[in-house]
């Protein structure tokens, strides 16, 4: 234990390197080494480290207002709220919060709330991951990450992964809505089966559940397009997102379709700092920036040009994935030691499974990084 994480709790194992500065894909630690960062700070830095959009945004605003409370309105959070309402399609209502797991809480209670007393269950799939929250934990679909700290909020039911027939069969009186990821990202990057999200949104019409689609790894141009789910043709009634809209800022959303939106009412969900100005300054930076570069467009073609490279490699027996939150499966090697290796030559990535390793770098990412970075992961597989 270093003197620089004595006094933190345990929560994550010892840290083997300590970053002081990024720029773009490059991350420096406090030796002076260099890395090419291709896990981006786990799909947040979208736009790359130190974006001067970004930095720009945050100083003005720092300069300006930093906090009134929500009890008053503030600029530039209903900017940020419109052009989110704008890329998901339009005709909903948008609830800010600081993170991923906050915003899945306020889906889950907006769920709850719509459904009313007595229709309060959430189904979601093994696999997935919601939150931390003793709430958006149980949502989640790992069973072992639960047993430490039953009993849990209960008003969730798991199914497996891509099986309509089982979660068709799971659907009871009580089911208020159905929790999915379109691309399981701490569960592997296991994209959504053909047809199965499609499935899911006619079972929804068909008993009257709502439809809310985890967005916060997936969105905002991680997959190809706007949002993962947007590559399956349905159209959900709650998103929730975070992680790239600050590009390293906390902030998190809940966007519901306005007549899903109406059952809160005042006093029924809230937050301190959710959608204070220096998070939606940084908010509306990052998603100007992602509007003129085009990014769905990039991760596409980044991630196809990546997928190639990594599927030349002997050790890479598969990738799946979409976009530029890609897993690649190596043949039978313990990823955790693979990525230890790869960060110690100079490339962060992480192992999501066993034999898989997580590559999910910024959008803004050239032809080159993606070859320097195979090249490094090639070196230390063979």
């Amino acid at each position: 234990m270093t003197a620089t994480t004595a006094a933190l709790m345990a929560t994550y194992p010892p840290p083997s390197v300590t970053f002081v500065r990024g720029e773009g894909a490059r991350l420096w630690d406090d030796q002076g080494n260099a890395y090419l960062d291709f896990l981006g700070g786990l799909a947040v830095t979208s736009l790359g480290h130190a974006h001067p959009a970004v930095a720009d945004a945050l100083c003005e605003q720092a300069r300006t207002l930093l906090h009134v409370s929500n009890l008053f309105a503030t600029l530039p959070g209903p900017e940020v709220a419109a052009t989110l309402d704008r890329l998901l399609g339009g005709g909903g209502k948008v609830f800010f919060s600081n993170s991923g797991a906050e915003a899945n809480e306020a889906a889950l209670k907006l769920a709850r709330k719509w459904g009313g007393h007595g229709r309060h269950t959430v189904i979601s799939a093994y696999g997935s991951f919601h939150g931390r929250t003793l709430a958006t934990l149980h949502a989640t679909g790992q069973p072992e990450k639960h047993e430490a700290f039953q009993p849990l909020p209960e008003g969730f039911r798991h199914v497996p992964w891509g099986d309509v027939d089982e979660l068709e069969r799971a659907v009871d009186p009580s089911v208020a809505a159905v929790l999915l990821e379109p691309v399981q990202g701490e569960g592997g990057v296991n994209v959504a089966p053909p047809g199965y999200l499609a499935a899911v949104r006619s079972l929804c019409d068909e008993r009257g559940l709502l439809l809310i689609i985890d967005e916060v790894q997936t969105g905002l141009g991680r997959t190809g397009r706007w949002f993962g789910h947007q590559h399956f043709d349905v159209t959900p009634d709650v998103v929730t997102l975070a992680k790239a809209l600050g590009n390293g800022v906390p902030i998190g959303a809940c966007w519901a379709r306005a007549d899903v939106a109406a059952a809160f009412a005042p006093g029924d969900h809230a937050t301190t700092y959710g959608g204070q100005p220096l998070a939606t300054s940084a908010a509306r930076a990052v998603l100007a920036v992602m509007e003129a570069e085009d990014v769905p467009a990039r991760a596409e073609r980044a991630g196809a040009r990546l997928t190639e490279r990594l599927l030349g490699l002997e050790a890479v027996t598969d990738v799946r994935g979409l976009g530029l939150l890609l897993a690649a499966e190596l043949d039978g090697r313990d990823a955790r030691q693979v990525a230890a290796d790869c960060l110690a030559a100079g490339l962060v990535v992480n192992g999501v499974t066993p034999t898989a390793v997580r590559l999910a770098p910024p959008l803004l990412l050239s032809d080159d990084e993606i070859d320097e970075a195979v090249a490094i992961l090639s070196e230390v597989l063979t």
